[in-house]
């Protein structure tokens, strides 16, 4: 029997979501930084839900459209690219929020077989370890696809990432460098199809 390998070429399409709705989050600047070192095969889109009502089974029925225009910017990602702070040694609310509306109606979930990876930044020593499990566990039942090495929890010290997402600390400049890569190989590998026969 012969199998045929199918690759879905780059460019990727990265959706980003921002653990936090603060303007001034340390995370959007890890978020900027991100994407200012990742590799050129990969382009980047924000995926926004400040707006989102909280999610409700009433609304399973007529879902708002707002959800509706949410849960098709998932879908129109080829990767999804997590950067959260924790809350109280889990994801925050709003971003558990969100995920609860990507994944309803039952058997209608937006984060199914996607590529994801998850990186925080915190000013703690821990850098978001223990929310960042949260999520995981959370995506593990959503069937996303989870690159789970390197993992990335960032301790987030004054000055070590600017408004513009320059990273004035070379060593934390190459770790995310080699996050970035691995990423783009991770997706590229869960974006390589095998047909069946």
């Amino acid at each position: 029997m012969q199998i045929d390998i199918v690759e879905h070429e780059p460019p990727y399409r990265v959706g980003v979501i921002v653990g936090s709705l603060s303007r001034e989050s340390i995370n959007r600047r890890l978020a900027t930084a991100l994407q200012r070192l990742a590799p050129p095969e990969l382009e980047f889109f924000e995926i926004r839900y400040g707006d989102l009502p909280l999610y409700n089974r009433d609304l399973d029925a007529d879902y708002p459209q707002v959800a509706l225009d949410f849960k098709a910017a998932v879908r129109s990602a080829d990767a999804l690219l997590f950067v959260t702070p924790e809350y109280n040694r889990s994801l925050p609310g709003p971003l558990k929020n969100a995920i609860d509306w990507g994944s309803r109606p039952w058997g209608q979930n937006a984060w199914s077989d996607k590529p994801t990876a998850v990186i925080g930044a915190s000013a703690g020593q821990i850098g978001t370890a223990v929310g960042q499990q949260s999520l995981r566990s959370t995506l593990s039942f959503l069937n996303a696809r989870q690159m789970t090495t390197p993992e990335a929890y960032i301790h987030f010290t004054p000055g070590l990432i600017e408004a513009d997402g320059e990273v004035t600390v070379a060593a934390t400049e190459e770790f995310l460098r080699t996050f970035m890569v691995r990423f783009l190989e991770y997706t590229a590998r869960v974006l390589t199809v095998i047909p069946q026969a």
